[in-house]
Parts: structure tokens; sequence; C-alpha cells
């Protein structure tokens, strides 16, 4: 996510920060490359335009140029500007007081509206008791692939049958969801591959009909300004209420997400990242605006993990890393915990100066690897589980055969886990924290 943007960006900023005395000739140097890398990453023009000449009145001023950190300061500046482009706070749902309440999603086709509805339902239903319905009456796929996806989460599925008006099904749907105690209907809308008549004469039909309390603009945002453009009409024609920007983790420019909120002028709330029911969560534009400029997400990433984590495990783990005594086994279940966090990618994009750490991002969790470095370390004896130093040749000609995998494979293996362990052992050494904090701009 925005990992080309924050590369360059961190650059530009580097040399920025590398200079004792500042100039307002360095400022404009600076900002025209931001200016380039921000067209380069597909952000409107407009938008950077005014970002730009917003950030240099905001930058070239006595108190800035003159301060103990000038750079610092501008990056600071920087990062101020970007949370206010991305909206400022974050936006929830707002369900009114009529029961229940319902989000109708809207979006062309390929956006993931589906399996975005399902997501938006697992989230919500942690407060929520919810229920899903299907108004794509034209891709029969549709209905199916909401009803599979649902059984994994908790909530409620409408099954129009025969009903083939998508403005019957909502209302039956919403009269079914108050009889048995539905808090909030979820609408599935039908895509199309761009917007037309028809398309929007069945949603002007469907929103007048079933009032629903949020209309959510699903965008695709690997299509960059097409998104943006396409949530313009939406808004122009049906009227939406919020985005829900999808594909995120495949979209290492942001152009989209940075452009929204200025064009359209309503929020990005929630963000997908991954095609898991748990890759959904809510846009928060101080977070993201931390992550672009490579200062990490802690917050975000507590979370996440608070939500995956067992407690009784967080608490052996942490005694185990301050005894130096992170082990093998140890790693692979961490490889587990942190697949269902999301990418590996991700999660070190919210751990300030990770991402600077070459060497750790080829660890890839994915489920291939995952059974691959599960294999490598079950055919490990105890021993060498608990002390991979012994691991000679020999030994690893050994595992190797015993986890039908290659030589190369386990060395793979334990390199990766001992930059880990190298990389664990150095957040418990005094200073770690105050470290880590140098990555911040303020």
């Amino acid at each position: 996510m925005f990992e080309s943007l924050s590369e360059k960006l961190e650059s530009i900023f580097k040399k920025l920060k590398g200079k004792g005395i500042l100039k307002e000739e360095d400022v404009n140097a600076a900002l025209k490359e931001i200016r380039l890398t921000l067209l380069e990453a597909d952000v409107n023009f407009k938008v950077v335009k005014n970002f730009i000449e917003d950030v240099r009145n905001r930058s070239v001023g006595k108190d800035v140029l003159e301060s103990i950190t000038p750079g610092q300061q501008v990056v600071k500046i920087v990062h101020e500007r970007l949370v206010e482009l991305l909206g400022g706070v974050s936006t929830n749902i707002k369900f009114g007081a009529r029961l229940p309440a319902v989000i109708m999603m809207v979006g062309l086709q390929g956006s993931g509206k589906t399996t975005t509805a399902v997501k938006l339902a697992h989230l919500l239903s942690r407060e929520k008791k919810i229920y899903l319905v299907s108004a794509d009456i034209y891709r029969p796929a549709a209905v199916e692939q909401l009803a599979v996806l649902s059984k994994k989460i908790n909530a409620g599925v409408f099954g129009h049958g025969v009903q083939k008006d998508p403005v019957n099904i909502c209302l039956e749907a919403v009269a079914q969801a108050k009889r048995e105690g539905y808090e909030v209907v979820i609408v599935d809308t039908a895509g199309r591959l761009h917007i037309d008549d028809a398309m929007m004469e069945e949603l002007h039909r469907i929103r007048d009909n079933v009032r629903p309390a949020e209309i959510i603009y699903v965008a695709d945002a690997m299509t960059g300004q097409d998104a943006v453009n396409v949530g313009a009409k939406f808004n122009e024609l049906i009227g939406i209420d919020g985005v829900i920007m999808t594909k995120m983790d495949g979209d290492s420019r942001g152009g989209a997400a940075l452009s929204l909120k200025a064009v359209i002028g309503k929020p990005i709330k929630f963000i997908g990242s991954g095609e898991k029911i748990e890759a959904l969560e809510v846009f928060y534009p101080e977070r993201i605006a931390s992550r672009i400029l490579g200062m990490g997400d802690i917050i975000s990433l507590v979370e996440k993990a608070q939500a995956s984590y067992d407690e009784k495990a967080a608490i052996q783990l942490k005694k185990k890393i301050r005894k130096n005594e992170f082990t093998l086994e140890d790693f692979r279940e961490q490889l587990i915990q942190i697949k269902k966090m999301g990418t590996l990618n991700d999660v070190l994009g919210m751990i300030p100066g990770m991402k600077k750490m070459k060497n750790l991002q080829n660890i890839q969790p994915d489920d291939k690897e995952l059974a691959k470095t599960a294999a490598i370390i079950d055919s490990m004896t105890k021993r060498e589980r608990q002390n991979y130093q012994i691991i000679d040749g020999r030994r690893r000609k050994r595992i190797a055969v015993g986890s039908g995998t290659s030589v190369q494979d386990v060395n793979r293996v334990l390199n990766n886990y001992s930059q880990i362990k190298k990389m664990m052992s150095k957040f418990t050494q005094k200073g770690s924290i105050k470290s880590l904090m140098r990555n911040f701009p303020f």
C-alpha cells in the first residue's frame, strides 16, 4: 500500500533533513520533486497544485527556516497537509434512527462490491445484527457468492427465490429483517461495466423505496483517477455518503485515495487490503498519512495484533523475547499470526523504519510458503528447533529430505528466522524505543 509513493517521498525528505540550514530555494526544489512524485502517483492535477502551494506557504516562513530542525518541520507540514487531504478525521457509518438501517452499496462491476458487502457485514457484526441482500438479478453468481461468503460470518442472508424485481427484492428483505430483529441491512446492488441510464434508474428506484441511511460507493483503487471520476458521477446522479476503497494492497501509488475527498467532497470510510473477510479496516487519515511518509502506524498494528493474538500467548512471547529465547517453533507460530493480520509488507509498513530493512522484505508468508516453512521446522529435532546454530550442512540435507524441500529452502527459512531474531533482540535493548522514534519528524 503506497509503497512507490512512500519510497520516493522518503528519498526527498532524506535530502531535505540532511541540510543543517534550509533556504527558500531548498524548499522550492523539494516541493518541485514532491509535485512530480504526486503526479506520477496519479493524484489529480488540481489537487497536486493546491497541495504544493499550501505547503509552500506554510514552509517558507521565518519560524520554519530558522528553526533548529527545519527539514523535520517541513516534513511535519507535509504530514499535516496530507491528513487534511485525506479527510482530516475518520468518519463512521451513520445508521440513523430507523430500524433496520439500510446501507446501499453501489459501484461498477469488478470493483469488489459483493466481497466488500460481506467484509462490511463482518466488521459491523461485532456490534450489530446484520442482514445481507443481493439486488443483482443480472448475475446469478452474485447471489450465490453472497450466500457462500455469508456462511463464514455472523450475518443473515435474504433468499429472494423467483422474485425478479430489484426494488421488490430490497423491500421484502427489509421487511423480513425487521421481523427477525436485524439492525442493519446491507444491499449489494448490481454493477455495470460503466455508468448508464438503466443502472441509474434502477439505483434511483431502490434508493427512493428503501430510503437507505447511507449510500456507499465501492471504488477500485487500482483504477486510479477513473475511480475518482466514476465516484464523482455517482455522487452527482444519485448522491453518496462515503467511499470504500478496495484492492489497496495492490495500489503502490495511491492517487485515487489522495484525490477522492478533495474532488468529490465525500470521505473514505473504509479500505480493503486483501481477499480475506477480515481484510477491511476503518480509514484513519492521520495513520495513512504517517504510513505514506514512512513513519509507520503503530496504533493500527496494535489493533490488528489485539484482534489476532491470544493474550496469554502474547505474554509468553514477550517473556521469551526479553530472555532471548525466541525459537524456530515460535517463529513458525508468529508467521501464522502475521498472516492473519495481512501481508508482511503491510505489517512492516506500520512499524517505523522497518520498510527500510530490505532483508526482511523477502519473507512473504503466503499459504504455500507457510506450509513449506512448517514442514521444514517440523522436520527438525527438538534440539535443532531450540538452537538453530547446530544445524550444519549434514543436518540441513536431512531436514530438506524429511520436509520434501531443498537445502536452499532450509537455508532461506534459517536466514529469515535469524534476521527476525536479530530484529527482536534490538527491540529489547536499552534505547531501542528512542531509536524507533527517530523515524518520526516530531
